[in-house]
């Protein structure tokens, strides 16, 4: 199975990272998180993404705040899906980010989430990965029904309270 990395701007992103990195874990897909700027280390950025697809990532999520060009910088880089995660923070709050993040040039896409939307970059990283990995499917829909039968659980619970 194919990596998936996990690039934040800053040490400040793991908080929320750490929730994508939960859910990669629960579908058994082999991840690496590592902090890279696209303005601070852009040498290091750039090779780390034109060298992606040769090192076994097969997806590349990466969270910024603020300028938010490292979902960018690492799409301009590399042929793989990158999946850009904005980050709250800053003087707008991350709508500065999520800007940032979603409108790319055309040719460069960024498949991007909600502002701290890091669980949604790895079931979005997982569902990539599963165009081509039966076992993963399966998990992604053994997932999706458990999320079906929660609500259910609520939806039964709510109908008991209502009617008592």
């Amino acid at each position: 199975m194919k990596k998936v990395a996990i690039i934040m701007g800053s040490d400040s992103d793991w908080p929320v990272v750490k929730g994508a990195c939960e859910q990669l874990r629960q579908f058994g897909i082999p991840f690496e998180a590592h902090i890279l700027s696209a303005h601070r280390t852009p040498i290091q950025a750039a090779e780390f993404a034109r060298n992606a697809r040769v090192n076994g990532f097969g997806v590349l999520i990466c969270a910024a705040g603020m300028a938010a060009h490292l979902a960018g910088a690492f799409a301009g880089n590399s042929t793989l899906p990158v999946i850009g995660i904005p980050m709250k923070g800053g003087a707008m709050d991350g709508l500065d980010a999520l800007l940032a993040t979603v409108q790319m040039p055309s040719g460069i896409p960024v498949a991007t989430v909600a502002i701290g939307g890091a669980k949604n970059a790895a079931v979005l990283a997982a569902q990539i990965l599963a165009v081509s990995d039966d076992d993963l499917a399966r998990k992604l829909d053994e997932a999706r029904e458990e999320m079906a039968l929660q609500i259910a659980k609520k939806e039964e619970k709510l109908q008991a309270e209502l009617n008592a």
